[in-house]
């Protein structure tokens, strides 16, 4: 909320966008690299390599934390080469970027908090600029500025106003997702979860236990 506020963007869809891109916080490579929004790294930017890794069958489930991975017998287990993630991986610098502690953030999960956060704000301040160099997102930037400025920050907890911004970043050619089907997806996740009055209610002080 803090940091979406900050950079004058919606509080709820960012969390329906990192809801859709991480699984719901359980995908293997959000848990890994603390990634949840699932932004690209940069040349200057470590991503997650290559990883050999198994999967359980029923629920499908990647397996990454050394202690889940014993809990299993051998025949319960697939093993794969997982792809390059090419998503940047937010684990301290001295395994960001290999296939060392892939659990880490299992083990520090103050340390796992503090790079979703960051995750967040690279999407908030870097993402979604003037300054990117695709015209999609520096778009949603114009067109963000231009609706704070006629209503004030209120209209960031306008519904319309939440699935317009999901609407100008995806859906299209060199945009966040270039599927058709990923802003109807964020939106429904908006919707069903009712993000929109959660985040309007916290931003007006009401507790969040109690909102929620």
């Amino acid at each position: 909320m803090d940091i979406a506020l900050k950079y004058n963007l919606p509080p709820a869809a960012i969390l329906a966008i990192a809801s859709v891109e991480s699984g719901y916080g359980r995908g293997y490579v959000a848990l890994i690299t603390g990634n949840i929004l699932s932004l690209g790294a940069n040349k200057d930017e470590k991503a997650l390599p290559s990883v050999y890794l198994p999967n359980i069958k029923n629920p499908y489930k990647v397996l990454y934390n050394k202690e889940e991975i014993k809990k299993y017998k051998k025949s319960d287990l697939v093993w794969k080469q997982r792809p390059k993630s090419l998503k940047k991986d937010y684990r301290p610098q001295n395994i960001s970027g290999t296939t060392k502690d892939l659990d880490y953030f299992d083990f520090y999960k103050k340390r796992r908090k503090e790079a979703n956060l960051k995750n967040i704000e690279d999407f908030c301040s870097k993402w979604i600029s003037l300054n990117n160099k695709f015209k999609v997102f520096k778009e949603a930037r114009a067109l963000i500025n231009k609706r704070v400025k006629q209503h004030g920050k209120e209209i960031l907890f306008s519904k319309e106003l939440n699935v317009e911004f999901i609407n100008s970043i995806g859906g299209k050619k060199n945009s966040f997702n270039y599927r058709k089907s990923w802003p109807k997806k964020v939106t429904a996740v908006l919707n069903k979860t009712g993000l929109v009055k959660l985040s309007k209610d916290i931003y007006k002080n009401k507790d969040f236990n109690k909102v929620w």
